[in-house]
């Protein structure tokens, strides 16, 4: 499966990347309305937000279709870090090297913007998400029980020191 990495807001993608985290999350942990409201909702509000050489968002595209996502802001990356957010392939591209591909750019992104490091929030149980941050370098810092996903789950909080 070719695939293409798409970097900036492209029309269509904010529903897109909800409809992804909703249809992923919704069967595997019973993510229902709120946790897609909120990820749309955060998205939007990051997209008008997104200041050039500070923020990025990357697309997977086949065929013009937006098949995953991976945003860093950079709004608060002097005091608290950058931070991933919207990490998602859908099934059509997950195994093909989509995901270490926008790993991959949005680390090189922090680097060249001289970020010190990056954060990301997830919850236990996503192995391969998990392996992929790891692979990566980013190593586990925090667990603990909380619901800011809309039911409570083991969240857990993830770094890689950059400088």
């Amino acid at each position: 499966m070719a695939f293409v990495l798409h970097q900036g807001y492209r029309p269509g993608c904010i529903g897109r990347v909800a409809e992804l985290h909703a249809t992923y999350y919704s069967p595997r942990v019973g993510f229902g309305l709120f946790f897609e409201s909120k990820v749309a909702g955060e998205l939007a509000a990051f997209c008008e937000a997104t200041q050039e050489g500070r923020d990025g968002l990357w697309l997977v595209l086949v065929d013009g279709r937006v098949e995953g996502s991976l945003a860093i802001d950079g709004s608060c990356a002097a005091t608290q870090g950058a931070h991933l957010r919207w990490f998602i392939t859908s099934d059509t591209v997950r195994g093909t090297g989509a995901g270490n591909t926008l790993l991959a750019a949005a680390v090189a992104f922090c680097r060249a913007q001289h970020y010190g490091s990056i954060y990301l929030w997830t919850f236990d149980g996503l192995a391969a998400a998990r392996h992929l941050y790891e692979k990566a370098g980013f190593r586990l810092v925090l667990e603990q029980q909380g619901s800011k996903w809309g039911q409570m789950v083991t969240e857990q909080r993830f770094e890689l020191r950059l400088l």
